[in-house]
């Protein structure tokens, strides 16, 4: 597999804090990876650094042997990469066809792409996730599990090569989140997207996830594959605790 993402030594602080250190990590063309750790291990901040949302304060982040590093959020999405939010971020006064033909317009350079042109391609988005029959529901009048599936719509919607999804499974009951797996698996083979997961719930990435990378403290504590990582002591020790798999 091709190298999609390079990440190389990113460091991100807020004053004294560090949130991101020295940290190092590769995403290959057509993975799942995972990314685990506890809460306020800087996870979230990974992906504001890596999606242009935050600057690193040293490193450099690569994408198809390009630097990105100093890019603006909108020219990493023309490059490819996308992002969900783990709350749910809706334009609440756009029809759901509306939203996700504005990220239509968006997330990729077209030339003389009409708004037209957009609706109909955001037509098929919302039919992929669902939502058709919602088409012309306001955000702000959807369900919960149905902004989650908004989110997902909205950044397939961009085209991308590297989706990063930042915990889709919180709030969501299980017949929720299993059809929310069971569509990110689609989504993955239909449009040959790269997938960067972050997930609290340890059985989605076991069943969905070719590699984890586990942080704590914004530093790299394993990475391996799911059976690897859930095995390695220092990941028990920091995060899941020696009954995980009771809860899992």
């Amino acid at each position: 597999m091709s190298e999609l993402l390079k990440v190389s030594n990113i460091t991100k602080t807020f004053g004294g804090i560090v949130a991101v250190n020295n940290l190092s990590f590769e995403i290959h063309e057509g993975e799942t990876v995972g990314f685990i750790g506890p809460n306020g291990a800087g996870k979230s901040t990974v992906v504001n650094v890596l999606s242009g949302y935050l600057n690193a304060d040293s490193g450099e982040i690569e994408m198809n042997g390009v630097s990105i590093t100093k890019m603006k959020p909108y020219q990493r999405a023309h490059m490819g990469l996308a992002r969900t939010y783990q709350i749910p971020r809706p334009f609440p006064e756009l029809t759901a066809l509306a939203s996700v033909a504005t990220s239509a317009l968006c997330g990729k350079k077209r030339i003389n792409q009409s708004f037209e042109d957009a609706m109909v391609e955001a037509t098929h988005y919302l039919e992929f996730v669902g939502l058709f029959s919602k088409r012309a529901i306001l955000a702000r009048d959807l369900t919960f599990y149905e902004l989650r599936m908004l989110e997902l719509a909205r950044s397939l919607a961009t085209t991308p090569k590297l989706l990063f999804i930042d915990e889709v499974m919180a709030g969501l009951n299980p017949g929720e989140a299993n059809d929310a797996i069971q569509l990110i698996a689609r989504a993955k083979e239909q449009f040959g997207i790269t997938i960067f997961w972050i997930e609290h719930v340890m059985a989605v990435l076991m069943e969905s996830a070719d590699r984890i990378i586990a942080i704590n403290y914004g530093e790299k504590l394993a990475e391996g594959t799911p059976d690897e990582v859930v095995n390695n002591e220092a990941v028990i020790e920091a995060y899941l605790g020696r009954g995980w798999k009771t809860y899992a």
